[in-house]
């Protein structure tokens, strides 16, 4: 079973999804074409059942909710939400490693390969954070071509963007 919510955020409205383990997916509606949601297959895959409640109504809704909300309004730089994602082994992997990101960095998907023990596999790496059906939380934002150049994001580059300049603003703010 899989519970549903929506949210209004900076970067539009974010629709949560979780189990009763933890975050399953967030999504979001985008105008951008270019965009695209790595969710709906997992949710067309997955074939479980959608029940639509207020966040308040579900846990880990509630806390994603929370937190997500402490993120858009600068403060909060790392979140602790259980998680519930559905991946391969090595998609989850290198989700994991995102986490590990510190906010308002980026890195290079080389950065991320290395760390995963292969240099070689930046763009399975890249292929696998363009499947992170967990964005902000799991931040996928956070990692950019080895020119430093912003590169694919399911919310587009304009939300990638967004999250970046907003992540450096709180840490401006704070620092």
């Amino acid at each position: 079973m899989l519970y549903r919510t929506t949210m209004s955020s900076p970067i539009g409205e974010l629709t949560v999804l979780a189990t009763d383990q933890g975050v399953f997916a967030i999504r979001w509606d985008s105008s951008d074409p270019a965009a695209h949601n790595p969710v709906d297959r997992t949710l067309a895959q997955a074939e479980l059942e959608i029940r639509d409640v207020a966040s308040a109504a579900h846990p880990v809704l509630a806390m994603t909710v929370k937190q997500l909300t402490e993120y858009f309004d600068g403060e909060r730089t790392s979140f602790d939400v259980p998680l519930d994602a559905a991946g391969t082994e090595f998609q989850r992997a290198a989700w994991a490693t995102l986490c590990e990101i510190p906010f308002g960095e980026t890195v290079t998907y080389g950065w991320q390969a290395t760390r995963m023990g292969d240099r070689n596999k930046a763009r399975a790496v890249g292929a696998a954070n363009g499947k992170n059906p967990i964005p902000i939380i799991v931040p996928c934002h956070r990692v950019v071509g080895a020119n430093g150049h912003l590169t694919g994001f399911a919310g587009g580059l304009g939300v990638k963007a967004w999250l970046l300049d907003h992540e450096r603003s709180v840490l401006h703010r704070v620092g």
